[in-house]
C-alpha cells in the first residue's frame, strides 16, 4: 500500500482498503472503499469513489469523485508495444528475466502518457474494460462487458465490444444544468444539509439550477 495511502487510512473519513488490495504510489480520497484483490497503481481515486467486489485494475488513471466502479473492471490494463520487434514484457521488465540490471523506464512512461481519465459519478459495471487514453465525463454509464475505446461524453450510456453510444441519460438541458450546478463539488456540510434532495431531479434542479 502506498504511502499517500497509509496517511489518509489515519483521518477520520478514511478510506476502507481490504488488505489484500495492492495500491502503489496513489492517492486515494475521503470516504473511499477499495475491495479484495484490487490493484491501484500510480492512480487517484477521488471522495466517495469505491472499486466494489474483488479481482480489478485500475492503472495510471484519474477517478473523480462519487464513481461506482463495479467487480472485475479492468482501467488502462497492461499494454504492450506492438511498435517494437518484440511485444513480450521482459523487453521493460528487463530485471526479471535477467536481460539488465534496470527495467525500461521510457515504455512505463508511455503508459504512463496514455492515461485514463474518469469524472464524477460514473458508473462503470461488471467486467467492463476502459482501454488507454480514454475520458469518462461526468454522469456516464459503462454497461457490465463493454470495452471503451473511445471517448465518454457527459451522461451518456454505452455498452457493448467495443463499446457504442446507446443513450443520455437526461436531455441536453438537463445534462448542461447538472454540469453547472457541480453537485460534487459541494463540501461535506452541503451534502448532508442537501442529502435527501438527490433523490427527486426535477425539484433538485428547481432548488439549485
Amino acid at each position: 500500500m502506498g504511502f499517500q495511502a497509509e496517511i489518509l487510512m489515519q483521518s477520520k473519513a478514511a478510506p476502507r482498503i481490504h488488505p489484500s488490495a495492492l495500491v502503489t504510489a496513489s492517492t486515494i480520497g475521503s470516504y473511499t472503499d477499495i475491495g479484495a484483490n484490487w490493484t491501484l497503481l500510480e492512480s487517484t481515486l477521488g471522495d466517495y469513489s469505491y472499486l466494489a467486489g474483488t479481482d480489478g485494475v485500475v492503472a495510471y488513471t484519474e477517478i473523480g469523485k462519487f464513481c461506482s466502479i463495479a467487480s472485475h473492471v479492468a482501467i488502462n490494463p497492461g499494454n504492450h508495444p506492438m511498435h517494437r520487434v518484440m511485444q513480450h514484457h521482459c523487453t521493460y521488465r528487463r530485471r526479471r528475466y535477467g536481460f539488465s540490471p534496470t527495467d525500461d523506464e521510457e515504455f512505463f512512461q508511455w503508459r504512463r502518457e496514455n492515461n485514463c481519465c474518469i469524472d464524477h459519478d460514473v458508473w462503470i459495471g461488471t467486467g467492463a474494460k476502459v482501454m488507454a487514453g480514454v475520458h469518462i465525463k461526468t454522469g456516464a454509464v459503462v454497461a457490465a462487458g463493454a470495452v471503451v475505446t473511445k471517448d465518454v461524453d457527459p451522461y451518456q450510456v454505452v455498452a457493448g465490444v467495443p463499446a457504442r453510444f446507446l443513450r443520455t441519460r437526461f436531455d441536453a438541458d438537463t445534462v448542461a444544468i447538472l454540469l453547472r450546478i457541480a453537485w460534487w463539488e459541494w463540501d461535506r456540510r452541503t451534502l448532508e444539509q442537501r442529502f435527501n434532495h438527490f433523490r427527486d431531479l426535477a425539484s433538485f434542479i428547481e432548488r439549485y439550477a
